[in-house]
């Protein structure tokens, strides 16, 4: 019989492998529904087992019977655009039969009596005629969308720039470089497909399902668009009831409902696990952990070297870091109007939601400025669909780290033709305290920037020790930490691995696990019972990656909880533990258990194609391989092992 690979023979790769198999590119995904208070009911209440579930969508049009002003309003803002038919009302783009070339595609834009057409080539370099069946956005760039007959809605490669030229581009190119046929990001491969990477966030109410025999997709939702319940919850009890207790209020203070689409994010459950959505009243970090800064072993293009986004999509990591948030409870709607309520320019409230905590600055705090505070306090230094964007970490002006760390400033975002240096000299002139306020920006810096990482263990631990950060940026310190200084790591980590944050302690076990050295067992397995889901999955993860005995029942625990039978490591952690001990049998059914609420798990896909060589049945093998290429062309394991079958 061949001899084919053994399971992750390194256990250091083990939390890696786990953590990344299936979630990495996952970051906008649902993620399990808490309980809702429940009506007290009458015992003379015979109509009550009628009512509509808690998690019954009623659909936009149901609201507006009761809420017509904010109905109205509510149409006239993007969101409700976010995901639209490709109806002329809606086609921002030009299709007269407009051309674009670049380097990844080429396409022509075409009217029909059916509809827009776009025409381009797929996969295989067929010049062939897809029809525009939907649009996402339009307010700065539009996307168009086309749906194939197995079901999956795929992103066409050229999008049409609103707010640039007035073009054609091929955003996607502009992002990647030059994506070829075996690219994931070439427009047909499956890390385009609209239903498991956009829809979650472009419309209401998701329900996405995959047949595995049939090889089809099937999406529906409430909403094309983000409607009402995106931002309060089902609303099809309250719509009967019309109590308030039937219907989620965001108040000002929430952040979650806003940050679950506004930051790419790793999510607990998998998308096809439609009845663990995250709901509207749920805690942002008890459903998912936003990506910053470390993506495992990885770097992640979109930071700058001090912590702060460099990417347009990542508000909500932005915002949590400042201290408007973290000190003065500013949130989304301190300066952004709701979709329901009147809209002012681009529906931000500009110099007065500052006001309403700064109330003593004058005129002259901006010395010879005649400039609102978003010009200094969020430049327009990110990045994003080809425009810039303001920063909304909301800090102040630090040339002295475009100095020191080559991080954009506000000053010569402005001053292109004055130096650094002369513009922090400037600031120290004019506010004499400005070096306090900067001393933060520079210690991240320092402890996060790859050009000082060899003398970054000191700032390093200042970070993980600093109780008043923000905990993702304490937590991306701690992975940090651990990668660069294994050996210095526990004794910073473990004291502080029961903090009140749980995305802190989450992230300081990963930590942990990197590091991946002695006496750090005990200390992870008091938080396999911790009260957070996150937590008690790293635990369990770290201590499985350890080889600690006490980590496969911490898994298995996870894995038969009806609430957590749905988390994904869990699964793939015992399959890897049980096929390295030879237990083919246990794999196999944690891998089919995977790739059922996971199908785009290619590795685990492939992880079953191996368990099925090494019983000689070939045929399933391949069957295996095969379905792992349908959402990766170019997956190279699966190519491989294709090729050594026997005929």
């Amino acid at each position: 019989m061949q001899r084919l690979p053994r399971f992750l023979p390194r256990p250091r790769l083990i939390l890696r492998v786990a953590a990344l198999l299936l979630l990495a590119a996952c970051h906008r995904q649902p993620a399990k529904t808490a309980a809702r208070p429940a009506l007290q009911k009458r015992a003379s209440d015979e109509s009550w087992d009628s009512l509509p579930s808690r998690d019954a969508f009623a659909g936009s049009e149901t609201c507006r019977d009761c809420h017509q002003k904010n109905y109205e309003r509510w149409t006239h803002d993007w969101h409700a655009r976010a995901l639209s038919k490709a109806e002329k009302t809606f086609v921002a783009g030009r299709f007269d039969d407009a051309h674009f070339k670049g380097e990844s595609s080429e396409a022509w834009m075409l009217r029909r009596a059916n509809g827009y057409v776009m025409r381009t080539r797929n996969r295989e370099g067929q010049l062939l005629d897809y029809k525009v069946d939907w649009l996402i956005g339009g307010k700065r760039m539009q996307d168009t969308v086309t749906v194939f007959p197995d079901g999956r809605w795929q992103v066409l490669p050229v999008y049409y720039h609103v707010t640039g030229k007035g073009e054609w581009v091929d955003y996607n190119e502009a992002k990647q470089g030059r994506v070829g046929p075996d690219h994931p990001h070439f427009w047909t491969n499956f890390k385009r497909t609209v239903n498991k990477e956009c829809l979650e966030c472009h419309a209401t109410g998701v329900d996405v399902r995959y047949d595995a025999n049939a090889r089809t997709w099937t999406t529906s939702f409430a909403d094309a668009g983000v409607a009402c319940e995106a931002c309060h919850g089902p609303g099809a009890r309250h719509a009967e009831t019309k109590a308030k207790s039937d219907i989620f209020r965001p108040s000002k203070n929430d952040i979650s409902v806003c940050g679950r689409c506004h930051g790419p994010h790793e999510p607990l459950f998998p998308l096809l696990v439609s009845n663990q959505q995250f709901r509207p009243g749920e805690h942002y970090d008890d459903r998912y952990q936003a990506l910053v800064i470390t993506d495992g072993t990885e770097r992640s293009g979109e930071f700058f070297a001090d912590g702060r986004p460099s990417s347009s999509s990542f508000e909500y990591q932005a915002v949590i870091q400042s201290r408007c948030y973290r000190i003065g409870g500013a949130t989304c709607l301190s300066c952004h109007t709701a979709p329901h309520q009147d809209h002012g320019p681009n529906d931000v409230k500009l110099d007065a939601g500052c006001r309403d905590c700064h109330k003593a600055l004058d005129a002259s705090h901006s010395h010879h400025h005649s400039v609102s505070c978003e010009d200094c306090h969020m430049p327009r230094i990110l990045s994003g669909v080809l425009d810039r964007f303001p920063d909304h970490a909301i800090d102040i002006p630090n040339p002295a780290n475009t100095i020191r760390h080559g991080v954009p400033n506000a000053c010569t975002n402005c001053h292109r033709d004055k130096q650094p240096a002369e513009m922090q000299k400037a600031i120290e002139l004019w506010w004499p305290g400005a070096a306090n306020r900067q001393a933060r920006r520079l210690l991240l810096a320092d402890a996060i920037d790859e050009k000082t990482a060899a003398a970054s263990l000191e700032p390093l631990t200042r970070v993980v020790r600093g109780e008043h950060e923000a905990p993702s940026l304490r937590g991306a310190a701690a992975v940090l930490l651990a990668q660069r200084f294994p050996g210095d790591a526990a004794a910073v980590i473990v004291p502080l691995l029961h903090d009140r944050d749980p995305l802190a302690r989450a992230k300081f076990l990963e930590a942990l696990g990197y590091a991946h050295t002695s006496g750090i067992a005990d200390p992870v397995a008091t938080l396999v019972n911790d009260p957070s889901v996150q937590v008690r999955q790293m635990a369990a993860l770290v201590l499985a990656s350890l080889g600690d005995p006490r980590g496969v029942p911490a898994l298995d625990a996870l894995a038969s909880n009806p609430a957590t039978h749905a988390l994904v490591r869990p699964h793939i952690m015992l399959a890897i533990n049980a096929a390295n001990h030879g237990d083919l049998a246990r794999a196999k059914r944690e891998l089919e258990l995977v790739v059922s609420e996971v199908p785009y798990a290619v590795d685990a896909q492939v992880m079953l194609g191996d368990i099925a060589a090494r019983k000689g049945d070939f045929a399933a093998a391949r069957k295996d391989f095969e379905e792992a290429l349908r959402f990766n062309p170019s997956h190279r394991g699966a190519l491989t092992r294709i090729a050594a079958l026997p005929r």
